[in-house]
């Protein structure tokens, strides 16, 4: 499987919030999301608009920052929001059952790299840095997984 990309230029945080809406249509159980990149980049932002868009009615959707992890009930189903930046082994991220979420739920992981070997092979990465103005952002998708392709056309359009 050959790796593709396809490159977001949001240019703020409302466009950012449309793109995550707009996917949150298209995703199943196993589906898994990992979101890469630096603090303040975008993150919680285009999860927490992602989850708030599957549920009815929205409620707050905090940043997992300090439970690790927060699950959503959704009419598309369980929802996982999982931030494992005070993670420092792979053991935890076992103990708190993401890697059995993978299989069965749509997940959205920040702060990936704390997966290590257990990051799925088949998720889309999306790397949000800053761009032009405050407000601005680039937003990388990358994928091998052919399914993904399918999925991110409604950000084609």
């Amino acid at each position: 499987m050959t790796l593709k990309t396809l490159i977001l230029h949001p240019q703020s945080p409302e466009e950012t919030a449309q793109y995550a809406t707009s996917l949150a249509t298209r995703l199943d159980g196993g589906d898994v999301i990992l979101l890469v990149g630096d603090v303040g980049a975008g993150k919680t932002h285009f999860a927490r608009a992602l989850i708030q868009s599957m549920m009815n009615p929205p409620e707050d959707v905090p940043s997992p920052t300090f439970t690790l992890v927060q699950t959503y009930h959704t009419a598309r189903g369980d929802v996982w929001h999982a931030d494992l930046y005070r993670l420092t082994s792979t053991h935890e991220i076992e103990e708190l059952g993401l890697t059995d979420a993978f299989q069965a739920d749509i997940c959205l992981v920040e702060w990936p790299d704390r997966l290590g070997t257990l990051a799925p092979t088949d998720a889309l990465t999306l790397s949000f840095a800053p761009a032009e103005t405050d407000e601005a952002r680039q937003i990388v998708a990358s994928w091998k997984d052919p399914r993904w392709a399918e999925k991110l056309k409604v950000w084609q359009q």
